[in-house]
């Protein structure tokens, strides 16, 4: 754990990396080994309902992963904190974990970071579904944060202004829809988008996997104290 009064470095490797939503002192490239971002999470919140599941990126065991890590003054911590137990700690498929990263520079530098990673135990846990179902379940969902299909390119486009290549998500993009790539954007929800989403709402759901109350329950102590 990052001792309190000092600064705290947040490794980001989906949305956080194109809306972070708090402010830093500075961000670099960072090298997070031991786990890899895939779609391995049901939505049934930001990019997905209950009714129609999405899906959204996790940190899984396995592999290494290229991201963005955002140095946070020490004044700033304990409310960015809370920002991301809120915003990350829906319904306790994310937990929080301080792991080492390296940093881009001139000289690599290994620094503790702030992380979510998925909770294997959780109902939400996707593990590895076929690219083709994860492209339907995508492009028939939205939620809160806007349509998934919007979530996946903005994620992609932004790896790839990085100098990220992630070959998987680049075909699940070319998976979703022909167009993706020039019509799909970051606002809430993108014509194109909607669009799919409509399409696709006209056929059955590809996965129907509605948790139980009491199978949540258990998970939702991390909303209250980020465990």
């Amino acid at each position: 754990m990052t001792p309190a009064g000092h600064d705290l470095w947040v490794f980001a490797y989906g949305s956080l990396m194109w809306r972070p939503g708090f402010a830093y002192e500075e961000a670099r490239r960072g090298l997070l080994t031991g786990y890899r971002r895939c779609f391995c999470l049901y939505s049934v919140h930001h990019r997905g309902t209950p009714q129609r599941l999405g899906m959204v990126l996790g940190l899984d065991r396995g592999g290494a992963c290229e991201g963005v890590a955002y140095r946070i003054a020490a004044a700033n911590v304990p409310g960015i904190r809370a920002y991301l137990r809120a915003r990350e700690i829906v319904n306790g498929v994310y937990r929080e974990a301080v792991l080492p990263i390296e940093l881009d520079g001139e000289r690599s530098q290994e620094v503790p970071a702030l992380t979510f990673i998925v909770e294997r135990a959780h109902p939400n846990y996707a593990e590895r579904l076929p690219l083709a179902k994860q492209a339907r379940l995508i492009r028939g969902a939205r939620g809160l944060s806007g349509a998934n299909v919007d979530y996946l390119v903005s994620t992609v486009r932004h790896l790839r202004e990085l100098g990220i290549r992630e070959r998987e998500l680049e075909r699940l993009v070319t998976m979703v829809g022909p167009l993706a790539w020039a019509r799909s954007h970051a606002q809430v929800v993108s014509p194109y988008a909607a669009a799919l989403v409509q399409a696709e709402r006209l056929r059955p759901a590809p996965v129907r996997r509605l948790a139980r109350k009491d199978e949540m329950r258990k998970f939702l102590y991390r909303m209250r104290i980020g465990a």
